[in-house]
């Protein structure tokens, strides 16, 4: 018997209004600021790299552009995912900031392969550099990325946890060109510029990395990393009525909102008692974060092998089988 309510009864958390309390807290006005500030002190460092002859100022104001173009995609992302359910797409756009994030991550991979590529020319062909500058303009940088990373620091939003690490990436890239521009004005060696950026390349690689490989995980619906399968399991057996359950599926519909699929074995036979279990049931899974679930329940386990309404896991309490080869 399948038991379906209706959208405002079933996803409570998926249509809360943006005043309500208890909102993850709202990054659009940082967002907007962030791109703003980026955008103006990309032109910044364009011209004192020109004026400087600085190639490190040049990328690094390059790296600033690209931070620009994540921030704007991350505030994109945000107002799509506040769309509501419509009859075309059920779930919203909710996994719009899923989207942003990846292709946050891929671009920070390709940056930082080519921030070695340029330091790699850098140490080849070293170039006479203005140090003075160069520094006053790193400052800057660095101080408009502090502020934009403060902006956005704390947020467990995927999506803006790859546009901060974007920012603190670019903060990073500050600090090697004012060490360089230090360095350089005190020793009037100029390949400690390219070395440092080499150095913060490797750093931002490692960051971009892992915001990559959850992204994937999401998009592939891969059980939530912090999430424990097993706990989750045994919680829903624990409520009285419940004899077992299987055909478990969890996946993340975004980095904040988890969803469950399962059938409930139960000996129950009276709606109202159902009803009783299965609220229960979806009040207990909030603690998870599964804000969404639908739960089928049956009079009459699944025993059967290859059974089309009970594809993975036929018999009662078991779950799927765990691999450890996930991305």
């Amino acid at each position: 018997m399948h038991n379906h309510n209706d959208w405002e009864t079933e996803t409570p958390h998926l249509m809360r209004k943006p005043g309500d309390r208890s909102e993850p807290e709202d990054y659009t006005a940082s967002l907007r600021d962030g791109v703003l500030v980026t955008l103006i002190f990309f032109a910044i460092e364009v011209a004192g790299g020109y004026y400087s002859g600085s190639l490190s100022l040049i990328s690094d104001a390059g790296h600033m552009f690209i931070d620009a173009s994540a921030l704007l995609l991350s505030l994109a992302a945000i107002r799509a995912a506040r769309s509501l359910p419509t009859k075309e797409r059920t779930y919203g756009l909710h996994r719009a900031e899923i989207v942003a994030a990846f292709c946050n991550g891929l671009i920070l991979i390709l940056l930082s392969i080519w921030i070695l590529f340029e330091a790699f020319n850098r140490l080849a062909n070293p170039r006479p550099i203005d140090s003075t500058v160069m520094l006053v303009v790193a400052l800057a940088g660095l101080a408009a990325n502090a502020y934009i990373a403060y902006r956005l620091h704390g947020s467990r939003d995927l999506n803006i946890r790859s546009a901060f690490l974007h920012v603190v990436g670019d903060a990073l890239t500050s600090l090697a060109v004012i060490g360089a521009a230090v360095w350089i004005a005190v020793t009037g060696q100029t390949g400690a510029d390219p070395i440092l950026s080499g150095l913060i390349a490797i750093v931002i690689l490692v960051s971009a990395a892992r915001v990559f490989r959850e992204a994937i995980g999401i998009l592939l619906q891969f059980t939530p990393r912090d999430l424990d399968y097993d706990r989750v399991i045994r919680e829903m057996e624990s409520v009285p009525g419940v004899e077992g359950v299987h055909d478990v599926h969890i996946w993340s519909l975004s980095s904040s909102i988890f969803v469950l699929d399962a059938h409930v074995y139960s000996c129950e036979h009276d709606v109202t008692r159902i009803g009783m279990i299965k609220r229960e049931i979806k009040e207990r899974l909030e603690s998870f974060r599964i804000l969404h679930s639908t739960l089928e329940f049956e009079c009459e386990e699944c025993t059967e092998a290859g059974s089309s309404a009970c594809i993975l896991t036929p018999g009662a309490g078991k779950a799927p089988p765990h691999y450890d080869d996930r991305l």
